[in-house]
């Protein structure tokens, strides 16, 4: 039986943000608060905890109206490729004095907010914790696209509810690292030739052993196989398929 605990992370909800409809999942913390993360599309997601809103690699990927969401105490950018980063989106969704985290290349184009590197943690709020992650590319002939060391995965501690959230990566062996961190919810990018091959993002759940893997940014990506695999082999890992192209 499953536990109170992983009970109430399978709850989810749908609600309406925008002219159009998105999907919302709500997890519930360590001591039963709700997250929101609202799946917008590719890798853009936006998470409400208490009324306190954070952004992740906002950009206005097909149509999104920002001016529809709710404007962000943290927004957090992985890298600067212009389906992660949109100066423009970031302005029309900050509110005053907000803490906004990107890379270094980031900086340089927009010269606002501050640089987090792979390795960094900040305590966002009492409730919230930040941890900078690395993530790049592996195979030799798609190193060009994300060099290692110059993009960032985050992990999001929410009372207690881990988020992981891969940015454009690879299965790097730093994710062994993640198993410790008992990752609770992980996004995890499956798109070829920029990020993972369905068989390599397998092997980056065995690797996290997350308690919910959502396949994101995956593009025309066949995403299916990575839910079917995992479930054939008894992982214990829930993968849920969701309108993340």
């Amino acid at each position: 039986m499953k536990s109170l605990f992983m009970m109430a992370l399978t709850l989810a909800a749908v609600m309406t943000v925008s002219a159009q409809d998105y999907k919302v999942e709500t997890f519930k913390t360590k001591s039963g608060k709700d997250v929101n993360i609202t799946l917008i599309k590719h890798a853009t997601l936006a998470i409400d905890y208490q009324g306190y809103e954070i952004h992740v690699d906002a950009v206005p990927n097909y149509g999104t109206d920002y001016s529809k969401f709710p404007k962000g105490d943290l927004i957090l950018v992985t890298h600067e490729h212009g389906d992660h980063f949109n100066p423009e989106t970031i302005e029309l969704i900050s509110k005053p004095n907000n803490l906004l985290f990107m890379n270094q290349r980031c900086f340089d184009r927009m010269n606002k907010g501050m640089v987090l590197r792979n390795g960094d943690t900040r305590n966002i709020t009492k409730d919230i914790s930040l941890k900078v992650v690395p993530a790049y590319n592996t195979t030799p002939d798609h190193l060009q696209f994300h060099p290692k060391g110059v993009g960032n995965g985050y992990v999001l501690n929410i009372d207690g509810l881990k988020i992981y959230i891969a940015g454009d990566t690879e299965d790097i062996p730093e994710m062994s690292n993640l198993k410790d961190e008992q990752i609770d919810v992980a996004f995890i990018p499956v798109n070829q030739p920029y990020t993972m091959t369905v068989e390599q993002a397998i092997r980056a759940a065995w690797m996290i052993q997350p308690k919910v893997l959502i396949p994101y940014h995956f593009g025309q990506t066949d995403i299916k196989p990575i839910k079917e695999r995992l479930d054939a082999a008894k992982s214990g890992i829930e993968v849920w398929l969701r309108e993340m192209q």
